[in-house]
């Protein structure tokens, strides 16, 4: 396996002010073989706050065995809700696409095939780069398409409005974010016959995002007329990424997506970020691996080869 992290951005591109040294990146899971494979493009969630290492390489690994070339992105995110993202999050997302693209005869993969999978806020991200694409130029990739080719999103955030996981919205767009600013990041009410088929899959007692934003965008896409399968699993947690029992045990690979978020943490510990003690605190009891897991589920668990014959039928 060709495993390699290639940044997003050259210096002086990228600016957030709450980086602290972190650079969005892509992450590769590639076959040793020549085979021109399709593309994964992996999106872990985390609230917009962090990007979860339970849904990053253990779900590239996972299309990695399906025959795709995999790949993770690590995009911005706003862990102390102090600095909206805005559009940062999915200028990071559509330079990886375009990057995959650009180098598809070094990564071995058909630019006329390359799918993501989001999770949870990452589905939100993957969402928008399926709704929103037209919107993000890049001139360093003049004539590289971002819209993906086909998009998994895994009990996605989906709507602003009243089934909203308010989080999400404030980690995005800031605590007085306007009416118009929700209204585009609500992504039920911005698909068009231009949108980028989509797997959903969620469960009907997800106790952190509720269901109904999968409904809102799979009946959004039902009346575009955009391909799409939308499954609805009886029961399980938030976060089950591949509800297996290496997510239930911890076995999810490494947690490189955790690195802005443990160089924030590094900045409020050595005083660089002015924060309340009982904050601190807080803070100083989180690392790589604080991410409570749970049990594998056999119901859910079969996600993977749905949508892997979904993808058949698209790509």
């Amino acid at each position: 396996m060709k495993h390699e992290r290639f940044d997003l951005w050259q210096p002086g591109e990228y600016s957030y002010p709450m980086a602290f040294g972190f650079m969005p990146n892509l992450m590769t899971y590639l076959h040793e073989d020549e085979e021109i494979r399709p593309a994964m493009i992996v999106v872990p969630g985390g609230g917009y706050c962090v990007v979860a290492p339970t849904e990053g390489e253990i779900v590239a690994k996972k299309f990695y065995n399906f025959g795709y070339n995999a790949f993770v992105v690590t995009y911005t995110t706003n862990l102390l809700m102090t600095s909206p993202l805005e559009d940062q999050p999915l200028k990071d997302l559509s330079r990886a696409i375009r990057l995959a693209r650009s180098k598809a005869e070094e990564f071995h993969i058909d630019p006329s095939k390359v799918a993501i999978c989001g999770f949870s806020a990452g589905g939100h991200l993957c969402a928008s780069a399926c709704t929103h694409f037209a919107e993000i130029e890049d001139p360093a990739f003049e004539g590289i398409s971002n819209r993906p080719d086909a998009a998994i999103l895994s009990y996605p955030v989906i709507t602003s409005g009243e089934k909203a996981h308010r989080g999400s919205f404030v980690a995005l767009l800031g605590a007085d974010a306007s009416e118009e600013e929700l209204h585009h990041a609500s992504l039920e009410t911005q698909v068009t016959p231009e949108t980028t088929p989509c797997f959903l899959w969620q469960t009907a007692d997800d106790e952190a995002v509720p269901v109904e934003n999968s409904y809102l965008f799979a009946e959004a896409l039902r009346k575009c007329g955009i391909p799409h399968a939308h499954h609805v699993f009886s029961h399980g947690q938030h976060g089950l990424s591949l509800a297996d029992e290496d997510w239930a045990e911890g076995r999810f690979g490494e947690p490189y997506t955790m690195e802005q978020t443990m160089k924030v943490i590094e900045a409020v510990q050595d005083g660089r970020i002015d924060l309340p003690e009982e904050q601190k605190a807080m803070f100083a009891e989180m690392d790589e691996n604080a991410f409570p897991l749970g049990s594998p589920s056999p119901e859910v668990r079969v996600w993977p080869e749905l949508a892997r014959e979904w993808l058949k039928t698209v790509l």
